[in-house]
């Protein structure tokens, strides 16, 4: 004889409910204070490095842009105070900030020279100081270029070691469990060994965007670092030609 429908319910009442694992955030609130300062350490990294990275992003997008415009100018025109003139147009770009310090400088030579100043020693004073302009300015646009940047560095390297430090201290946890209770259950030990891999992956995903981002941007700035370089020297070129003609 069939089972009847009251069988069958007492038996569908007597199956416990699937158990349903916690969320991320279940677990950083489950966790003690050592990982919970970890995971927010972690995050605070993170969130610090993806705002240097937009807007490091930008800075040398617009940069690199601005420098092929401006070398394009500089190269078509045939005087360098029309080149000045337009200067306006290219805020951001560095070497046009590194033609800004050497006209003025420049300016400034040759109206000491208007005013009698001049001579072979002179000649090469003015030379010696106008190489020194550029250099000054090359390198102020440098260090701006590189600003922030050595923070991606440093989460890159740390990062994971803070992660583990969050990992070694939720298994220390949870071996005490083990050894407090004589059990080595899932249920004894789960929750300790979930916030500890947390940290670790935590810990990952803050290094492998700060050092990805970090060997990218420096790409790009010895880009921009080799274009001043060069715009130096043949800039600094041109005006040794004029100077020894006059």
């Amino acid at each position: 004889m069939p089972p009847s429908i009251e069988v069958y319910l007492a038996a569908v009442g007597q199956v416990e409910p699937a158990h349903q694992s916690p969320g991320i955030a279940e677990l950083f609130l489950e966790a003690d204070i050592i990982v919970q300062s970890v995971l927010l350490v972690l995050l605070g990294m993170s969130v610090v490095c993806w705002v240097i990275i937009f807007n490091k992003a930008a800075m040398l997008r617009k940069a690199v842009r601005l420098d092929t415009a401006f070398l394009d100018l500089f190269w078509k025109s045939q005087r360098l105070d029309q080149v000045y003139d337009r200067l306006d147009r290219y805020q951001g770009s560095p070497v046009a900030s590194v033609f800004k310090a050497a006209y003025v400088e420049l300016s400034r030579l040759t109206r000491d020279e208007g005013e009698g100043h001049a001579g072979m020693g002179a000649t090469l004073d003015a030379e010696d100081n106008l190489e020194r302009a550029l250099r000054r300015a090359a390198s102020s646009e440098r260090t701006a270029l590189e600003r922030l940047t050595p923070f991606l560095a440093t989460t890159g390297s740390t990062a994971p070691f803070i992660g583990l430090f969050g990992t070694v201290w939720g298994i220390l946890r949870a071996f005490q469990k083990i050894d407090a209770t004589g059990q080595a259950t899932v249920a004894t030990v789960g929750g300790d060994i979930s916030h500890a891999l947390i940290a670790t992956a935590v810990g990952l995903a803050a290094a492998i965007p700060a050092v990805m981002a970090f060997n990218f941007f420096n790409s790009r700035i010895r880009v921009l670092n080799s274009d001043m370089e060069n715009f130096s020297s043949d800039f600094l070129n041109i005006v040794k030609r004029h100077f020894r003609r006059s």
